[in-house]
């Protein structure tokens, strides 16, 4: 796994990190027993601090997604993703062909990011109306 961190999103690097851990989870890219890189490794790589890394990987423990084996790295001990891997796949690449076709249309990562975020606001009933069919959470 290689993560990568974006220094303008406001999030904490370390939260980053989490996030990735979790999305790789969901969409079976890691699963039990799959071995994190060592703290070393992604701080040479991302060009964060250890201390980042390891309250990313401690976070990752107490939620009990991972354990930490002295003397051998961190491991993966639950999964997220209750879909079949190759459901995940075949969704995920038809999204990638709906994302093709919403940047060809002139959107921007923001655009595409509300858009999809009120289509989930909308299939999770969590969408309040504010009049003239503006809609606000």
């Amino acid at each position: 796994m290689e993560f990568r961190i974006d220094r303008s999103s406001g999030l904490p690097a370390y939260l980053q990190l989490v996030r990735q851990v979790r999305e790789a989870l969901r969409l079976g890219w890691l699963g039990p027993g799959d071995r994190l890189p060592t703290v070393r490794d992604v701080v040479a790589r991302s060009g964060v601090n250890a201390n980042t890394v390891l309250k990313a990987y401690r976070e990752l423990e107490l939620s009990g997604l991972v354990e930490a084996r002295q003397g051998s790295g961190t491991f993966i001990k639950a999964g997220l993703g209750s879909t079949d891997p190759e459901v995940m796949a075949a969704l995920r690449t038809r999204l990638a062909e709906w994302v093709r076709e919403a940047r060809a249309a002139g959107l921007d990562t923001e655009d595409v990011d509300a858009l999809v975020r009120s289509v989930l606001a909308d299939e999770d009933g969590d969408q309040v109306t504010a009049g003239e069919g503006v809609a606000v959470r």
